[in-house]
């Protein structure tokens, strides 16, 4: 049963010319899918582990449209073009797919299919255009984090780079001088930030210690407050003086 799937797909691969299969694995993986047959193309994007599955029961069988919906995502729409003005698969893979995974950019030239004339198009990028495609652009194999994944390393670092800093700072045995500012942002909430300015075996180091929203009038009492909470938490309370 096994060899005859294999003939099978040999035959089937014969038939498969078109550009777009040029981004994929060129053997597929044979599946099945709750009973059903299936070719599984892998992506050949660095970092992509997507794999187009299909089914081989159904009447578009031979359908290419899911395989251009992922190029355009993953490898961005200059490529996908890029390959449609390319002869065959063949070209795509020597040419286009490989500049790509080598230098990360479209640099070898290509074959038309035609004498067609260029046309650039002056529309400016939507947003989901300039995350998705525009910075992907001939770099496919980038991962571009969700806000989400950028706010929580973000909160992780701070937390580490929070816990060094407060273990130097007690460890300093000299003068430490703090400066403060304050102000308020586009959508009226105040903030006031934390500096220190210290010497640090022989070199003098300056750097910000915290940024506070501080929603209250910002009088003496209050500042001085705030600047206190942001010592205990520091553990160095002790080493200044009000």
């Amino acid at each position: 049963m096994y060899k005859l799937t294999l003939v099978t797909t040999e035959q089937l691969m014969k038939e498969w010319n078109s550009p777009i299969y040029a981004f994929f694995d060129p053997m597929p993986a044979i599946e099945i899918i709750d009973g059903r047959r299936a070719h599984g193309f892998k992506c050949m994007a660095k970092g992509c582990k997507v794999c187009i599955c299909r089914f081989l029961d159904k009447k578009d069988a031979r359908s290419t449209g899911n395989m251009q919906k992922h190029v355009k995502t993953c490898w961005g729409d200059e490529v996908l073009q890029a390959c449609d003005d390319a002869k065959n698969a063949e070209e795509v893979r020597t040419k286009i797919v490989t500049s790509i995974l080598h230098s990360g950019s479209i640099t070898a030239s290509f074959e038309r299919k035609g004498k067609g004339k260029v046309t650039y198009s002056h529309r400016q990028h939507t947003h989901t255009e300039t995350k998705w495609s525009l910075m992907k652009t001939g770099r496919p194999e980038y991962y571009i984090p969700s806000p989400r994944t950028i706010s929580r390393d973000v909160r992780l670092v701070f937390a580490r780079m929070h816990k060094r800093i407060a273990k130097m700072l007690g460890e300093y045995k000299g003068k430490m001088n703090f400066t403060t500012d304050a102000w308020t942002s586009e959508n009226h909430r105040a903030f006031v930030a934390f500096a220190v300015h210290l010497e640090y075996k022989g070199v003098p180091l300056s750097f910000p210690l915290d940024i506070i929203e501080v929603s209250m009038s910002h009088t003496g009492e209050q500042l001085a407050a705030v600047f206190a909470d942001m010592l205990t938490e520091f553990n160095i309370s002790e080493k200044v003086m009000f």
